[in-house]
């Protein structure tokens, strides 16, 4: 089969090379007849041209700007009906589609606006579709917003997502949760590839690089439909490969400094769109010293390093487009034990006090270094009967080595060696009655090699695939939506040896599984829109769970996995409410979500009724129950007309997991984020100053909730007291001459040096300091963060 994936790959590349010759007769003569689109954007009231505003055709990868006099042009577009959005700073966007024949005029006219609820996602559904159709809950974070975030990664910003949280621990491993559930529980995008790298380790975070990022959308809710396993918590998914306008060649220089560890980061890039031949080249690097805060002082080893350099070559033209995406991620990672000697301070073990490692940028031992390669190529191809085939194959190898011996720092003690192939194809039918509909297949494989010594998992290989179909239609004021979808996934566990001995033997397991969804979104009004929900997911046992066996560095736990586990069954419900009018924008989503086959681990006892100890450590194996699942998720933006510049904004969620029965006296799910309010005070000024748009200034009161409502069993979690930080930040576009030269943010996170545990940190559970009684390590104090990003654009006749 992996030889069957190959050979797509290859014809994938001629393709991408065909798609380079289209020029020459044969290939023209070959294409479709193809259409294009022209017009002038200008402002409803006035009639006055809007300058520089931005036409996106999404499901092409395509993007223009207005020339002076508001007017544009889109060559080499597919006849058919095509989902269009026109934006501006300061207006509302129009999001609809358009209908091309051959040469077509379209005027756009925008109205002003101080909040923009408009937008186009691709995520969960078959094709770019507008936000406020979509029945999931879905948010948008703009490359504006990411900017602006002032974390130490990427996560830092879709933290602020209400019902998301991150798992940590310390600055640089991080990963997503979504209504509490994480880790093989949420599928990551990158580009359209499904991100593998280990994500069952409590140590392993996602590759991810926060520089490059265009856009994120973030789907909260079971997605089996669309992508298969593990999507019953959401899907995260970061877009990176945003053509520019076509026929322009932009660049970007920027760094970015934090004060409390030091952190020092760096990111180039170069893109361009000539007639339709486009690219992107970029490389990023990150520095950082250990972090701060109050209670530990410089908190060692929380240091970490990492680099990433990628981009892509594409051709659009009016058969679709052909891009080729590369990206090459490198982190190397200090890990925090948390011991400390008899004054309380932390140390590590193989280090003396005066040493000059224990200084400086360099991680110490213990560490990991994770590299992750991914191969790409995505496609998209207009038929001429108004359909459309997209297709995609990637290849990832993710290489994560451990190290732990002070004594041998260059040779890793675990080395997980995982190479995968993705793959996806879909054929996209012509609008027919008004529906819109489509049909996919998609799947991984994969293949993982114990390198080292030691060997949590065994070898394995894996092969799932699923085929699905969605379809969606739009009736007066209500679009319903739904599919159904099929997944078979087969997984093989090999003989595997660690230190000559035979550990793991060999075993088989094929898992299937139904899903689907039916949802529907009605417009009231053009200010009220309701959304609702029904959806079975699911999720496969990942290998750590069906095999494990052996010590799970960090959590102080020997684990043992169970063959015998069956998949995860997730019955969801949500209902969304939406109100946007002149002087508030409002949104309630309440959700239910029952697993069954939910899978925890639970501690062994042997024959005589005693705790199961290997060494001087329990042992726990894998069993599954049912849970549940249920909260709510809101935000409240108050922007009073005519003090239009000013917002109150509000973001508030509220997650509850409970067992059917208690386990070990505890009915509470474990990593289950407590109540979150995050209220901010902003100003804007879009377009009010002249040298300095898109102005802003904000304070932040970050309020969370004490999480007493932890997983007791097993003494595996601990309550968590509640916490409130202040933060504010300041940033301007910075104009001169009436073209943008810099973009400066400056933030301040924890003004008032508090030092707090967030629960989902597991440094929280590291060893108590023998002098204050405190146990853990505690998150970061006081952090001053600055930005500076130098823009530069060439127009190309």
């Amino acid at each position: 089969m992996q030889k069957k994936i190959l050979g797509l790959i290859v014809l994938q590349l001629i393709v991408f090379i065909m798609g380079h010759a289209a020029p020459l007769k044969g290939n023209e003569e070959k294409a479709p007849a193809g259409g294009s689109l022209k017009g002038v954007v200008t402002d409803a009231l006035t009639g006055q041209p809007l300058p520089e505003a931005t036409i996106s055709v999404p499901d092409l990868k395509l993007d223009v700007t207005t020339g002076k006099d508001g007017s544009y042009l889109i060559r080499s577009l597919p006849n058919g009906r095509l989902v269009v959005t026109v934006s501006y700073v300061g207006y509302k966007s129009f999001v609809g589609t358009v209908t091309v024949k051959g040469a077509t005029v379209q005027d756009f006219k925008l109205a002003v606006s101080v909040v923009e609820n408009e937008a186009v996602v691709v995520t969960g559904v078959s094709s770019s579709t507008q936000l406020k159709h979509a029945p999931t809950h879905i948010s948008v974070l703009s490359q504006k917003e990411l900017q602006q975030s002032s974390g130490t990664g990427l996560l830092d910003a879709v933290a602020k997502v209400p019902g998301v949280s991150i798992i940590t621990t310390g600055p640089a491993i991080a990963k997503p949760s979504i209504r509490g559930l994480g880790y093989n529980r949420v599928v990551t995008l990158n580009d359209g590839v499904r991100q593998e790298g280990q994500q069952w380790g409590d140590e392993h975070g996602v590759e991810l690089d926060e520089y490059s990022a265009q856009k994120i959308e973030v789907l909260r809710g079971p997605a089996s439909l669309m992508y298969g396993s593990d999507a019953i918590g959401g899907v995260l998914n970061i877009l990176t490969n945003v053509p520019v306008p076509e026929n322009t060649i932009k660049a970007n220089l920027s760094g970015s400094l934090n004060g409390n560890n030091n952190m020092q980061g760096g990111y180039a890039n170069v893109a361009g769109n000539i007639n339709g031949f486009n690219w992107n080249a970029y490389g990023s690097l990150k520095s950082a010293g250990d972090y701060k805060n109050r209670y530990d002082g410089d908190v060692l080893n929380s240091r970490f390093n990492e680099k990433n350099f990628g981009g892509y070559l594409g051709l659009n033209k009016s058969w679709g487009y052909s891009h080729l995406i590369f990206s090459s991620f490198d982190q190397h990672v200090g890990l925090v034990e948390g011991e400390r000697d008899e004054e309380g301070r932390l140390e590590l073990e193989g280090y003396e006090p005066g040493d000059k490692q224990l200084t400086g940028k360099t991680p110490l031992i213990p560490s990991q270094r994770i590299q992750h390669l991914k191969v790409a190529l995505d496609n998209s191809f207009s038929l001429n009967n108004g359909s459309r085939i997209t297709a995609l194959v990637g290849f990832q190898r993710n290489q994560r080595k451990e190290f732990g011996d002070v004594e041998t720092p260059e040779v890793p003690e675990a080395y997980f060696d995982l190479k995968t192939i993705n793959y996806s194809a879909a054929y996209h039918l012509p609008l027919i009655n008004g529906w819109k509909t489509s049909f996919g297949v998609n799947g991984m494989s994969q293949q993982n090699s114990n390198r080292a010594d030691e060997a949590l998992i065994p070898d394995y290989r894996l092969f799932d695939v699923g085929v699905y179909g969605y379809t969606s239609k739009t009736v007066n004021s209500t679009t319903i939506s739904g599919g159904l979808r099929f997944d078979n996934r087969n997984i093989s566990s090999k003989l595997t040896y660690e230190d000559g001995e035979e550990k793991f033997e060999p075993f088989t397991r094929s898992l299937s599984s139904f899903s689907g969804s039916i949802g529907l979104a009605h417009d009231f009004n053009e200010h009220i829109t309701l959304k609702a929900n029904a959806s079975k997911g699911f999720r496969a046992p990942n290998m750590a769970e069906l095999s494990a066996n052996g010590v799970h560095e960090g959590t102080f736990r020997y684990e043992i996995g169970n063959r015998e586990l069956k998949s995860e069954d997730s019955y969801s419900f949500d209902l969304g409410l939406d109100v946007n009018t002149e002087h508030v924008s409002l949104n309630v989503s309440p959700y239910i979500n029952h697993i069954n086959n939910y899978i925890y681990y639970q501690k062994l006892q042997n024959s005589a009724g005693v705790d199961s100890a290997i060494g001087n450590l329990y042992v726990y194996k894998f069993t599954q129950q049912s849970a549940n699942l249920y909260g709510v998720e809101a935000t409240l933006d108050i922007h009073p007309h005519p003090l239009d510049w000013l917002h109150f904004e509000n973001s508030f969620s509220w997650t509850r997991g409970v067992f059917t029965n208690a386990v070990d006296g505890s009915d509470n799910l474990p990593l289950i984020a407590p109540l979150r309010l995050l209220t901010e005070l902003r100003a804007e000024f879009p377009t009010q100053l002249k040298a300095f748009r898109n102005f802003y200034a904000k304070v932040e009161m970050d309020n969370v909730g004490a999480q007493n409502q932890y997983f007791s069993g097993y003494d595996t979690e601990t309550a968590t007291p509640a916490y409130t930080l202040f933060n504010a930040g300041i940033g301007s576009d910075i104009y001169w001459g009436g073209t943008k030269r810099a973009v400066v943010i400056l933030a301040m996170n924890n003004i008032g040096d508090v030092a707090y545990q967030q629960h989902l940190s597991r440094l929280k559970y590291a060893p108590e300091n023998p002098v204050t009684g405190r146990a853990g390590v505690f998150n970061m104090g006081r952090n001053f963060t600055a930005r500076l990003i130098l823009p530069f654009a060439w127009k190309v006749k």
